[in-house]
């Protein structure tokens, strides 16, 4: 923060970020990340989504009392205005929906009284997710017409509490948000206005994330469990007869990475698609990349191979990275793919030939065994007299040139991208992954496989390695770390099937 004050106030920006899982967020919350200076987000949110705000943004974590660390209310309040009064968009991030306690009210009002613009982002809250998520059709034509939504901790300075307000007798199904503390209050208020013992009631924790916990009771009986389960926050109770018509493992628990929790170390843009196929089985991404990849050094050899482009016969990609960083300079210089001429593709795996894809182009190679070596034997049969323009980072193997040069051809090297190795470990996996908390751990890269052990080292033991291929996996040997599975083929695809069959039972 800079402290000055800004004659044009900025926007802020009250988001929801949805229940849990990452990709609930609505599209128009992603937006506003995009264009957001800072962002004050709550600890229910899950970090996956900070992945889509603005790299230049401020992210400013407001903690939780039982961490040992939190903003108050008014200092979280106190906050925002400050930034929006310097001028800065300000995306403030909640779990759930910010209109549905999460304080948005009293937010809003600040803001209006400050005169600083600002827009409510709706989200979907945990209350009506667990119709999806855990199947309970929290409305149903034959036996709820209406759904409450309740607070089962009210402010104490409240003069009449709504925890007892006929609420046995609303003809529906009734949702109690942060009841874990007054279950006892709540729940006998209930069973005291005559709301039958027997009620079913569901307790969901974590609604939508991998964790999601369902645990099935009656509300004379939810005490008892939350003790006897030590059930702590984040959770919602479901109570109503609704509750005996959902299956007893839902579409979401029943999936096979249900639980697990995977750390992806990728760079960003190559860990996308590992990360969004990890979700949709069900596990808990995190990702922490331990390479940096980052412009060239130098444009000019890059620029001046741009300008002959149609002078080779083959152009070839060792990485999705190379792919992108290549045509992106092309567009940045007003060139087009008219530039390839003649020019084949060949690509290292299937992983850059999807990038490929995404430019609308098709690989003419694509090795079946996805290493340098594999994919020289595909070239070298026609390599004799043939020009090749090789797309690679700053650091690698020289297998595929010498080899290509051996046969005959004429090689040229272009440096398209950077790839450098995070410097510091992140404090907290080094935490996660020594307590154990981390089940998987993917290594895409014999690059990555000495970044990741150089940061991380023996912590890594209490989790399994999962390898893309056996250069990498060669690597970690080296490295004293034996890879637990290794994906075959050695693909995004593969890697993600190689981790489902080894299951979440450590060695």
């Amino acid at each position: 923060m800079s402290g000055t004050p800004s004659d044009t106030p900025g926007t802020v920006y009250l988001v929801g970020a949805g229940p849990g899982h990452p990709g609930l967020i609505t599209y128009r919350g992603i937006e506003c990340l995009k264009q957001a200076d800072v962002v004050l987000y709550d600890y229910l949110v899950n970090p996956a989504v900070l992945e889509h705000a603005n790299l230049a943004a401020e992210l400013v974590g407001l903690g939780h009392h039982k961490l040992g660390r939190a903003l108050s209310p008014d200092e979280i309040t106190a906050r925002m205005l400050e930034e929006a009064r310097e001028g800065r968009t300000v995306v403030r991030l909640k779990g759930g929906d910010p209109s549905v306690f999460g304080r948005g009210a009293d937010e809003e009002d600040a803001l209006r009284e400050a005169g600083i613009p600002y827009e409510i982002v709706p989200g979907i809250t945990a209350g009506l997710a667990v119709a999806a998520y855990c199947e309970i059709p929290i409305t149903h034509h034959e036996e709820a017409s209406a759904v409450a939504i309740i607070t089962g901790r009210e402010r104490d300075a409240k003069s009449e509490s709504h925890l007892r307000s006929g609420l046995a007798q609303f003809p529906g199904t009734l949702i109690y948000y942060m009841g874990v503390r007054r279950a006892a209050e709540w729940s006998t208020a209930l069973i005291e206005e005559g709301k039958p013992g027997e009620t079913p009631v569901a307790i969901v924790r974590w609604c939508s994330r991998a964790q999601q916990q369902t645990i099935r009771c009656t509300l004379e009986t939810v005490v008892e469990v939350v003790e006897e389960q030590q059930v702590v926050p984040p959770v919602v109770f479901v109570v109503g007869s609704v509750v005996d018509r959902a299956p007893q493992i839902s579409w979401f628990e029943n999936r096979p990475l249900i639980s697990a929790r995977v750390l992806v170390t990728g760079s960003p843009g190559t860990a996308e698609p590992l990360r969004d196929g990890l979700y949709t089985l069900g596990a808990e991404v995190i990702t922490r990349p331990v390479i940096r990849v980052t412009d060239p050094p130098d444009w000019a050899p890059v620029d001046a191979a741009l300008e002959r482009l149609d002078q080779y016969d083959w152009l070839v990609f060792s990485s999705a990275n190379g792919v992108d960083y290549l045509f992106r300079r092309l567009d940045a210089l007003g060139g087009d793919v008219r530039r390839l001429g003649k020019a084949k593709l060949a690509a290292i795996g299937s992983g850059t030939a999807e990038r490929l894809a995404k430019y609308s182009l098709r690989a003419d190679v694509v090795p079946e065994q996805f290493v340098a070596e594999s994919l020289a034997d595909a070239l070298v049969a026609e390599a004799g007299g043939r020009r090749f323009l090789l797309a690679r980072t700053n650091r690698g193997r020289q297998v595929l040139p010498d080899e290509l040069e051996r046969a005959g051809a004429q090689v040229d090297q272009i440096v398209v991208y950077g790839s450098f190795d995070v410097e510091d470990p992140d404090p907290s996996m080094v935490a996660a992954l020594s307590s154990g908390e981390i089940d998987w751990v993917t290594v895409t890269s014999s690059a990555i496989a000495r970044s990741v052990v150089r940061l991380y080292g023996d912590a890594l033991r209490k989790s399994r390695l999962a390898s893309i291929g056996p250069m990498t996996s060669k690597t970690l040997r080296e490295l004293g770390h034996e890879p637990a599975v290794e994906a075959s083929p050695h693909s995004t695809g593969g890697l993600i099937d190689a981790i489902v069959r080894g299951g979440l039972t450590r060695d």
